[in-house]
């Protein structure tokens, strides 16, 4: 298991990137907008920096849904590899079954 901190902080950029979303793509938009005077566009950087840095979808960490570990993890089911291991060991995702030859 991972660290809960770690985990709640996750959550609480996903949180924050939710909510900034709209915000951050206008001021991102028209920051390197051409038809914009370059006074406007430095404003619309100001502004940018303003905004939460955590905010930004670049510091979400991809973690395991169960454990919630940050490393290993396949995108597909949202699981690291040792627990996605154990579920399609035990046959609980459909579809996966262990290869052997």
């Amino acid at each position: 298991m991972a660290k809960k901190s770690a985990v709640e902080r996750d959550k609480k950029r996903v949180y924050l990137g939710k909510k900034f979303q709209a915000r951050r793509a206008r001021l991102k938009a028209s920051a390197i907008d051409p038809a914009l005077s370059p006074e406007e566009r430095f404003k619309a950087r100001i502004k940018l920096s303003e905004v939460p840095r955590n905010s930004a979808q670049v510091r979400q960490r991809l973690r395991c849904r169960v454990s919630g570990r940050s490393r290993g993890n396949y995108r597909k089911f949202g699981l690291s590899r040792i627990v996605l291991r154990e579920l399609a060991s035990s046959g609980q995702i459909p579809g996966i079954i262990k290869s052997s030859w």
